[in-house]
């Protein structure tokens, strides 16, 4: 009987012990993924502010054998804030309109490709505008949605290190 309750807790405390492991594991890649994390965010900050976005846009329905029309977004500033709220100072020309907006976005992350992420949102003297637009290795991807309006947009980011690259070979 000794030797069966020996075993039994011999079994118990290697249990306990796996179960002690597998949650500093556990605790350790959380850690390791939050500091993923941080630093993709950084990242981001560091990347985008200074950037221009360069593209072009369609409107769902008004093709007509057109080439896409052009867009450029300047992006002056990009901070995170709390949470999944971001600070975007952006240059935009959409129209008639040449305008610095400071906007709180959300930013959600697909793995590690940042989404940006705007629902409803009146910039003023614009108008009213819903959007998705995903980064990713020097390119943005999106839609755009203003009242019955929409369409895609897509192009390359001008990072703010590679313009001044190509402003000293001049």
């Amino acid at each position: 009987m000794s030797f069966l309750r020996n075993r039994l807790l011999t079994v118990c405390m290697l249990l306990l012990t796996s179960v002690a492991v597998a949650e500093a594991q556990q605790a350790d890649e959380k850690d390791a993924g939050a500091t993923e994390q941080a630093q993709r965010e950084q990242k981001l900050e560091q990347q985008m502010s200074g950037a221009t976005l360069v593209g072009h846009f369609s409107v769902d329905g008004k093709q007509n054998g057109k080439p896409p029309r052009e867009e450029r977004y300047e992006i002056a500033s990009m901070k995170k804030l709390q949470g999944d709220q971001w600070l975007i100072t952006a240059r935009i020309k959409y129209g008639d309109n040449d305008v610095n907006v400071p906007m709180p976005l959300n930013v959600f992350w697909a793995g590690d490709t940042p989404v940006i992420s705007l629902t409803n949102m009146t910039i003023p003297g614009l108008g009213t505008f819903t959007s998705r637009v995903m980064f990713f290795e020097g390119r943005y991807a999106g839609t755009w949605q203003h009242g019955k309006v929409g369409g895609n947009l897509w192009g390359k980011i001008e990072y703010a290190e590679q313009k001044s690259e190509s402003q000293d070979e001049k």
